[in-house]
């Protein structure tokens, strides 16, 4: 959902979500073993990272706060984070370690020393980092303190949604399935997904093709430049992020003046979650656990 950082040559991807115009025209690169391996030690820090933060999450705590916690995970580990500085196609440099997204902010929002969690809040926290010249993405959302049953049920479809498109990832289908299964899980609950921010593949650089949507336009929709997709079929060693980015009103976004923050135009809340995967004989491994 978001996008990496400048203070290195090697960030040239984004945070979490790929824009369908930013997307590189370039076909999926497939993986050895060995680049695996160091992919999944990636997204173990990545993974290290986001469980830090996650039991740091309480009300009365600042979004900078949760930053600073992943960022030190993140470099006691000998990794960089990804999202520090990185400035694509004119976008001021991001500020800060991790994306952090309140209730109806989508993707893409700057941790600050002013943002105070607070009881009833959902936040959204995405990060990532490279390790021996791989990458870990990874994200989730969660409730701070008790939230209604109706916004928990949006924080578990949100969930259910990744699951239906990790278990989707099979040799032999095609990216258009893995789209389709998130679509699925998100419109028979009664929400909708983010049509112009993908997951995508990830590597070297954080945001390699490719593009993984939450959704599958049809042959019409694909007449749309911002909707042309381009399908693969998946074989082994393809590693890619799945972001599913659930809606519980419209799916119409906006971006704030400060140039990153993505927030849904009706301020309906939202929820996003985020696994990298390797495709495997044996099926989708996840590269993002402990």
């Amino acid at each position: 959902m978001f996008r990496p950082s400048s203070i290195s040559r090697l960030l040239e991807a984004k945070p979490t979500a790929q824009k369908p115009k930013e997307r590189e025209r370039e076909t999926p690169t497939i993986k050895t073993a060995e680049e695996i391996a160091i992919m999944r030690e990636a997204g173990r820090v990545t993974a290290r990272a986001l469980q830090a933060v996650r039991e740091a999450i309480r009300p009365g705590i600042s979004t900078l706060a949760l930053n600073d916690i992943a960022e030190t995970v993140i470099r006691d580990h000998g990794a960089v984070p990804c999202f520090l500085g990185y400035a694509p196609n004119n976008h001021p440099p991001f500020p800060t370690t991790i994306t952090a997204c309140l209730n109806h902010e989508l993707v893409h929002g700057i941790a600050r020393a002013d943002v105070i969690l607070k009881e009833g809040d959902i936040v959204s926290i995405d990060t990532a980092c490279f390790y021996q010249g791989m990458v870990g993405d990874a994200a989730f959302t969660v409730a701070v303190g008790e939230v209604p049953p109706a916004v928990r049920r949006l924080i578990d479809v949100t969930e259910q949604a990744l699951q239906a498109a990790i278990a989707a990832s099979q040799v032999g289908k095609m990216v258009s399935d893995v789209a389709r299964a998130t679509e699925s899980v998100a419109s028979k609950n009664g929400y909708s997904v983010a049509l112009e921010y993908t997951g995508h593949g990830v590597g070297r650089k954080m945001h390699e093709a490719p593009q993984v949507p939450n959704w599958w336009p049809s042959a019409k929709q694909r007449r749309n430049p911002r909707h042309s997709f381009q399908d693969y079929e998946l074989v082994e060693g393809m590693t890619y992020a799945i972001e599913p980015m659930v809606i519980a009103g419209r799916n119409a976004l906006e971006e704030l003046k400060d140039g990153w923050t993505v927030v849904t135009k009706d301020r309906s809340l939202c929820a996003h979650c985020e696994h990298t995967i390797a495709i495997t004989a044996d099926g989708p491994q996840i590269l993002t656990l402990l």
